[in-house]
């Protein structure tokens, strides 16, 4: 464990900063006498501590960079201590696709009887309204804004990446159990706003196409052992009247800041580990 007066940074020109070190923040850290090495930490109890879960592995699944060292850690974390997670990056950052492995890890894995289920939702302007007149039941009505929601699955579900779509039926069909046994389940907005959620792991993919009104519906709907989880990129705004200023991922990004109960990570683009060319064509086209 480190005092923050011994932390600092070096500014542009060599000069000694001393940044704003509050709750929950993360740290890549550099002895003085060996910068070569980098140790990844966060701030706890005003003090600088070591990641708790750096070894751990959920469903498989292990970090490749700093980023997703700090997303993993404040995923494991629990609900009572962070019960608020903020993940903000581009496409491919993993975002969705580590929210889902650590949840699948609590729940079917290593169940520590943390929470109840996974419930996800994805806001769609067209949905967030009244889908009352399309047709089907409510899973058929949003069964289409799941299907990156099954993506992800398939690689989880699956970690043999030569043979995992040899068998597209039997991968389809193991993905159907997941859902028909209610391990994770899928919400329309409207419907989640109105709820009091207790021991739920609630993931919110592309949080930055709601309203600053609907974070706040959703953050204080959060029961007791409920974690929730915010995800987006904030310069891909698909509803009209936002901007990646006024948009609720950001507006839950700045008013919960230095909260004792919010963790945040913000991905780098060069964390992009989809593809070479999804890498390529964040660092070029941004």
């Amino acid at each position: 464990m480190e005092e923050l007066d011994r932390l600092y940074q070096l500014g542009p020109d060599g000069q000694t900063l001393h940044p704003a070190l509050y709750e929950n923040k993360f740290l890549l850290l550099r002895a003085d006498a060996s910068r070569n090495k980098t140790h990844l930490g966060c701030i706890r109890h005003g003090r600088a501590v070591p990641l708790l879960y750096a070894d751990a592995a959920p469903y498989g699944v292990r970090p490749r960079n700093a980023g997703q060292y700090f997303l993993q850690e404040a995923l494991m974390r629990p609900a009572d201590e962070a019960p608020l997670v903020i993940i903000k990056g581009q496409a491919g950052t993993a975002k969705t696709f580590y929210s889902l492995a650590v949840g699948l890890e609590k729940i079917v894995n290593h169940p520590t009887r943390e929470y109840r289920r996974i419930l996800i939702c994805r806001p769609n302007a067209q949905f967030d309204t009244d889908i009352g007149f399309l047709p089907g039941d409510e899973q058929e009505k949003i069964a289409s804004l799941l299907r990156p929601i099954r993506d992800n699955l398939e690689q989880l579900v699956d970690g043999n990446e030569d043979l995992r779509y040899e068998n597209e039926q039997e991968l389809a069909e193991r993905i159907d159990e997941i859902f028909d046994r209610q391990i994770i389940q899928a919400e329309a907005l409207n419907f989640i706003r109105g709820r009091s959620l207790e021991k739920t792991y609630l993931i919110i993919d592309e949080a930055q196409n709601m309203t600053p009104n609907q974070v706040k519906g959703i953050i204080t709907r959060a029961g007791k052992g409920t974690k929730i989880i915010l995800l987006g990129d904030p310069n891909q705004i698909d509803r009209p009247f936002l901007d990646e200023r006024t948009n609720g991922l950001m507006y839950a990004a700045e008013k919960m800041k230095e909260s004792p109960l919010c963790w945040q990570v913000t991905m780098l683009p060069g964390e992009c580990e989809r593809s070479e060319l999804a890498l390529d064509a964040i660092l070029r086209l941004s």
